[in-house]
């Protein structure tokens, strides 16, 4: 897998799509004190939503994964098998799938869908995280399980 690329002037990374494996997204973006408490919340999710079976992408945006000094949370979006049932995982696992309490108590922001409920298409839905709230363009990560 290639790196991800460097930051622009600005503090982004260049516009698209970038894939990494969550090994090196926790490296590359959890490089200070800070980053590495945020870095840790992301692997937990990962690793929650992982052990429910069903998760098809997983999907990073926002300030954690630029280069601002200290981001509050880290903002995700999950894209889940058609069978996944919110109701059959862990306690601790259904915490992700609830807005709130992923705020709340595991310092992010999560999104998620069933692949059924995707509008215009997978790679469409995923694009749309690219677009920031001015309307401008972002890039987004895309944590790989390798």
């Amino acid at each position: 897998m290639k790196p991800l690329p460097e930051f622009n002037a600005q503090g982004d990374l260049p516009e698209g799509i970038h894939a990494g494996s969550l090994e090196l997204v926790l490296v590359y973006f959890g490089n200070t004190p800070h980053r590495a408490v945020v870095a840790r919340r992301l692997e937990r999710i990962f690793t929650l939503a992982s052990s429910t079976g069903h998760l098809a992408r997983f999907i990073v945006f926002g300030s954690f994964i630029t280069a601002k000094a200290e981001p509050n949370d880290v903002d995700i979006f999950l894209l889940m098998e058609d069978s996944f049932d919110v109701s059959k995982v862990s306690t601790e696992a259904r915490l992700v799938f609830d807005h709130s309490a992923a705020q709340n108590l595991l310092g992010a922001s999560v999104f998620w869908i069933r692949r059924a409920a995707v509008l215009g298409g997978e790679a469409a839905t995923i694009a749309h995280w690219q677009i920031k709230r001015d309307g401008g363009k972002r890039c987004i990560v895309e944590v790989t399980k390798i």
